[in-house]
């Protein structure tokens, strides 16, 4: 069956074709400027940039050794080594060979040495820095021990650079510090010197070398093994100097449970007292020690400490006070008074408890009292209805209610429906959304109603939504308009006619909070 053109599809084909023109003009432009910036590309100069033996093929049009590291964005320093020199002009398809200098730097003898460098291993790098070591020096890469014959680790692979030279391919030139990486990840060496030490552990005398800071650290390298009673003179925390003696006094093990825990130490104390005392465990009040802190210690000794406390607890019950609103009629509407303040009753006790570790082991109740007697919190709230004219941009309007409201914007396409459901676009009274309409809870503006709202203009009460609660309110627009950045606390005045009394909540919530 022949199907002719409507008159619609007819009156459509001119525009049709106007667009289709105006988008092969465009497609026209941008294949011209392409094709201009790939011939400037191609115009380029071939060469070869090769650092630390990495090498990058680029196309320039400036030739000068200078104006190549200058668009690589390279600092060089007078360590790097290049090829040829600074002064040079390559011819195409040459390649400009540069070795950047390793950045080191060497902490030692309270000093810290920096220099760039090309020694391979660690020991040059050390002779190159005028420093010795001995074989019972360590030397330190990242908190590792390694070797004077060891290799510098390898640097950084430079990917910042590959990057740069892509576009050094592309546009002949590349921003200014974009291969500032190409140089060699710094190298931090750490050399520790070795110092004799003398070690008097009781009755056995020894010498030994550490490069450990204190004495602490020297000790738990030779394995020594201390207990908390032990006393290490001079302390563990002290720093090594050569020649220095180390004196260990070995004390009695001992068990002692306290505040929960249980302390495997040594001691050198003569009674109970004196292990508590080293241990820096105090008696207070009513607190002892089982056995009693006078006895003597002997070896293996369990000693626990009984902690006692008594503590006098007040409890308080509290008695609620009612809330009782009364209308008044000589008070405007949204107009409140505290005619009465409430006050919370409260009932208190107190109660004497005996604690040992913790544990209750009684309690006795002392006394109870009616501390507060209860009283109604009494609000009176205006119902009083004044009519209002205030002037808008359409011309002066009637209002019997202003509410603060926080405003926000919608449409049909955020309203949580997919434009294929049967309700897409329909409000809670069945109307259609679009500008005018308004989206409230009801129980502060009733369906239906007419409020005004500066900036929007009067707009008709007629859908509901599930974050639409207290004094908030959602302004429509149609699904063709962008919404616009509409957030924030105006104004909304409820327009005339005045509804009858038992329509109008005169109490509103306080929700969201302003």
């Amino acid at each position: 069956m022949l199907r002719h053109p409507t008159a619609q599809q007819i009156s459509q084909r001119p525009q049709q074709r106007r667009l289709n023109s105006a988008l092969w003009r465009s497609l026209g432009a941008v294949g011209l400027l392409l094709a201009l910036w790939a011939g400037y590309q191609l115009t380029g100069q071939p060469v070869t940039l090769v650092i630390n033996g990495q090498s990058y093929p680029m196309r320039t049009h400036r030739l000068e050794v200078a104006a190549i590291i200058q668009a690589a964005g390279l600092t060089l320093q007078p360590e790097d080594r290049m090829q040829p020199p600074l002064d040079n002009q390559l011819a195409p398809g040459e390649t400009l060979t540069i070795q950047l200098a390793r950045p080191v730097s060497i902490e030692a003898d309270g000093q810290i040495w920096r220099l760039l460098t090309h020694q391979p291993t660690v020991g040059k790098v050390l002779a190159e820095a005028g420093l010795m070591t001995n074989p019972r020096d360590k030397i330190l890469i990242e908190g590792q021990v390694v070797p004077p014959q060891s290799p510098l680790p390898a640097g950084q692979s430079a990917p910042a650079l590959a990057k740069g030279v892509t576009h050094l391919l592309a546009a002949a030139r590349t921003p200014q510090g974009t291969v500032a990486s190409a140089r060699p990840a710094p190298v931090q060496l750490i050399i520790r010197r070795a110092v004799p030490i003398s070690l008097h552990d009781g009755e056995v005398s020894n010498t030994f070398y550490t490069t450990q800071p204190n004495v602490g650290e020297a000790l738990l390298e030779q394995g020594l093994t201390l207990f908390l009673g032990d006393k290490v003179t001079p302390g563990l925390g002290t720093r090594l100097s050569p020649g220095m003696r180390i004196y260990v006094q070995r004390s009695l093990p001992v068990t002692l449970t306290v505040d929960g825990r249980h302390i495997k130490t040594r001691t050198r104390g003569k009674t109970v007292g004196e292990v508590l005392a080293q241990e820096g465990v105090a008696l207070m009040g009513e607190d002892y020690s089982r056995p009693p802190a006078s006895q003597p210690v002997t070896a293996e000794a369990m000693i626990e400490v009984v902690r006692v406390r008594q503590a006098v607890e007040v409890e308080e019950e509290f008695i609620p006070f009612e809330s009782e609103w009364i209308p008044d009629a000589e008070m405007e509407i949204d107009q409140q008074e505290k005619r009465q303040v409430g006050v919370t009753g409260v009932i208190r006790s107190r109660t004497r408890i005996r604690y040992e570790n913790g544990q209750e082991v009684w309690r006795r109740l002392e006394d109870e009292w009616l501390d507060q007697e209860s009283s109604t919190q009494i609000i009176a709230y205006g119902t009083s209805v004044v009519v209002r004219t205030l002037d808008t941009p359409a011309g002066p309007i009637e209002y019997w209610r202003k509410i603060p409201m926080l405003i926000t914007p919608y449409n049909a396409a955020t309203s949580g429906k997919s434009a294929d459901h049967p309700q897409y676009g329909i409000t809670r009274t069945g109307l259609r959304v679009g500008f005018g309409m308004a989206a409230v809870d009801p129980k502060v503006i009733p369906l239906m109603t007419k409020i005004y709202v500066p900036d929007y203009g009067i707009a008709l009460a007629a859908d509901t939504g599930g974050l639409i609660v207290g004094k908030h309110i959602d302004l429509a627009f149609d699904d063709h308009q962008p919404l616009p950045d509409l957030y924030g606390w105006r104004d909304v005045y409820m327009l005339t006619p005045v509804p009858s009394a038992d329509k109008i909540r005169y109490v509103l919530p306080q929700w969201p909070p302003q």
